[in-house]
């Protein structure tokens, strides 16, 4: 993939994390994905793992927004680096601010692992 190729793969990943839709998540995921939020020490293997996780994410919040991508690509080394602003709805209606920045790693079009750097609490706590 080229730099445009996976910068377009992000930003359908976010999209899909912000659209609450796991299909298009998983979409983007080698069934083996590995996903940890690495601030956290939380590690889960393949989409069996990974769904719970975005559905307590979607259910624990009334919306979530990433937004102000900085993309750093790789892709002679099939990688990039993005960092970026989160900005979480909780059900009452306050906002949480967040700034954050992932580690994608990419295998046949899809991500093969997700390294993810979350500033403050995890709210990417497994299902």
């Amino acid at each position: 993939m080229n730099k445009a190729e996976i910068i377009a793969l992000v930003e359908r990943y976010f999209s899909a994390v912000d659209g609450g839709d796991f299909g298009a998540v998983a979409a983007t995921l080698t069934p083996d994905c590995v996903f940890s939020v690495e601030t956290h020490g939380v590690e889960l293997n393949g989409l069996d793992d990974i769904k719970p996780m975005f559905d307590k994410l979607w259910a624990d919040h009334a919306a979530v927004r990433h937004q102000d991508f900085v993309h750093v690509p790789a892709p002679g080394d099939s990688r990039i680096a993005t960092r970026f602003q989160v900005v979480n709805t909780h059900h009452d209606g306050t906002l949480v601010h967040k700034s954050n920045c992932n580690f994608f790693e990419v295998q046949d079009g899809k991500f093969s692992r997700v390294s993810v750097y979350m500033a403050g609490p995890n709210t990417l706590e497994g299902g």
